[in-house]
């Protein structure tokens, strides 16, 4: 080999034997089997430029390009792989982070809610609730529509005003506000559906009393957890200039989703969206009104008939004198709604007394303060200690199946918040701690009385 022949062999680039290699590699010949000439490259036809890379160049990030060996024609790009793989997942991200964002708030037409009911005429979505609903398709979207009524009637620009901060908010355990729309003295609030059976009916199927699907521990803890971050979401981390509250918190209202058992809190946006304290409702379907007599306090007195809206059961003390809620109210109905939860049983309830001939009231509150605080915490004198009362009162259909430790730390959580006196309540920042943190506890317990899985057992003789 003459010595001209090595120099230009020696000036050629080595290609690497990678072929993801980030560095870029000089193009094959299509029929020589040593690297080509530098003169041969360049009498070739030059390949199409990449595109301009800013900044200090990097050889690293550049693209490389192959020929095309089996048909002959010209070059073609190839990515690098790295770069093309981190384009395209961001890019995938990005869109679903887009898609689950919330449509920007509509004020719907009235005329576009009566076609989707079908002029109202279409059967009513549920019947736990005292407003009315139905599930329609509106605009191509499934959703479920609300009516509520109003005392005082607002403009489209006023409603639009509203619904542009209150649809601001979007967190994954609460359903979604689509937009509104208002005819007289009624507002229809459209909410995207979410497919699922709300909690109460869950607890309590009349069709089937002693079945659950809620039937471990677990997944009652996980709807705890997510009413507990969707209420603490309402109260803390919507923004909103005002102090929001939810109003409305009831086990009727809260969706459960299968196969995870995750929860989502319906009504949000009902309370800013009606803003009326003395407003005329039915009394049927667990809302409740008031009359005051004669002799109530003057300030009372200054409407002959002050009626308000609220779940029987679940207001507290403060928001049946007023009837305005508050924060603290919704501290108070979260705490029924952990009570029911995990006894099964529903807020009040009346059983015949055999001995007087009349109906007597329990309270799920009652029941658990008796459970945990009365008796003390251990058995003396053949008398019955708090773990023996306190898996009495735990819903049966769990059979028997949960930590004690954590079960009474729940109740004791649930009874701080329905304390009668609303300044003694937790505000819900607190309450979602405590309830991850029992999450975790629970968990733990979860994991370690797992029944083994690798064990295999052969009943066949040998």
């Amino acid at each position: 080999m003459c010595k001209t022949k090595m120099a230009v062999d020696a000036a050629q680039p080595i290609p690497s034997p990678s072929p993801r290699s980030r560095s870029s590699t000089t193009p094959k010949g299509s029929s020589s089997t040593h690297p080509p000439s530098l003169s041969s490259t360049t009498s070739k036809q030059p390949p199409k430029s990449p595109v301009p890379h800013s900044g200090p160049s990097n050889s690293s990030d550049r693209i490389s390009y192959n020929s095309n060996s089996v048909s002959g024609s010209g070059s073609e790009y190839r990515l690098d792989t790295s770069v093309a793989t981190t384009s395209v997942s961001s890019q995938a991200s990005l869109s679903s982070f887009r898609s689950s964002l919330p449509d920007n708030p509509q004020v719907y037409d009235f005329a576009d809610i009566r076609a989707a009911t079908n002029n109202f005429l279409a059967k009513r979505y549920s019947s736990t609730s005292s407003s009315q609903s139905w599930r329609c398709t509106l605009h191509g979207k499934d959703v479920i529509i609300f009516q509520r009524r109003i005392q005082k009637s607002m403009e489209k620009s006023e409603l639009r005003a509203k619904l542009s901060v209150i649809c601001r908010s979007h967190y994954r355990s609460i359903i979604k506000l689509l937009g509104a729309s208002i005819s007289g003295d009624h507002i229809y609030l459209v909410y995207d559906f979410v497919a699922g059976c709300n909690l109460s009916l869950c607890l309590r199927n009349p069709k089937n009393p002693s079945y659950t699907v809620l039937s471990t521990w677990m997944s009652r803890m996980q709807i705890s957890t997510d009413v507990a971050h969707g209420l603490d979401y309402i109260h803390n981390t919507t923004g909103l200039d005002i102090n929001p509250v939810h109003k409305y918190v009831k086990s009727s209202g809260i969706i459960v989703t299968e196969p995870s058992f995750n929860a989502k809190i319906c009504h949000f946006g009902s309370a800013e969206l009606c803003s009326v304290t003395e407003s005329k409702v039915v009394t049927s379907g667990g809302e409740i009104g008031e009359e005051l007599s004669a002799d109530s306090p003057p300030e009372r007195r200054a409407s002959k008939t002050r009626e308000f809206e609220g779940v029987r059961g679940y207001m507290a003390p403060e928001f049946q004198l007023t009837g305005v809620a508050t924060q603290k109210s919704d501290v108070y109905a979260f705490g029924v709604v952990l009570l029911e939860l995990f006894s099964g049983e529903e807020p009040v309830r009346y059983k015949y007394d055999k001995a007087t001939g009349n109906y007597r009231k329990i309270s799920v509150i009652e029941t658990a303060r008796e459970a945990v605080e009365c008796g003390g915490d251990v058995e003396d004198d053949g008398g019955v200690g708090v773990e023996t009362r306190l898996r009495k009162w735990v819903d049966g259909r769990l059979r028997d199946s949960f930590p004690v430790e954590v079960a009474q730390k729940v109740m004791r959580l649930a009874l701080d918040c329905v304390h009668v006196d609303p300044d003694d309540r937790p505000d819900m920042r607190r309450v979602a701690g405590k309830i991850s943190k029992l999450y975790l506890e629970s968990k733990f317990w979860s994991d370690r009385v797992k029944m083994p899985t690798e064990i295999s057992v052969s009943l066949a003789p040998r």
